[in-house]
């Protein structure tokens, strides 16, 4: 079963931003959508660029080395649902943002 761990502060994470944080050994990238944050691998696909470093866009974060764009609620590729990256359970409880690893 997994475990929610505390990674950030909520007011670390403004409404279109995203964010890298370490857990457990895993780099994770949070991304706030409208007040909503979710959480996926941090590592895109292609290769390997920071997806925490990426431009957000409503649902939609670009990878800053080649342009790769994933949805972050599901973390799936834009272009090729059939490649996503790993998501993680995200849960707030009182201004912290905690994911479950």
């Amino acid at each position: 079963m997994a475990e929610f761990v505390t990674v950030a502060s909520l007011a670390e994470l403004a409404p279109g931003s995203a964010k890298a944080v370490e857990v457990a050994g895993t780099t994770i990238a949070l991304f706030n959508v409208d007040g909503t944050v979710f959480a996926l691998d941090n590592t895109c696909l292609h290769q390997g660029g920071p997806l925490g470093e990426g431009m957000l866009e409503g649902e939609v974060v670009t990878c800053p080395w080649h342009m790769w764009e994933y949805n972050v609620r599901t973390g799936e590729n834009v272009g090729d649902a059939s490649l996503k990256v790993k998501r993680y359970d995200v849960q707030v409880e009182n201004g912290d943002i905690k994911v479950a690893v």
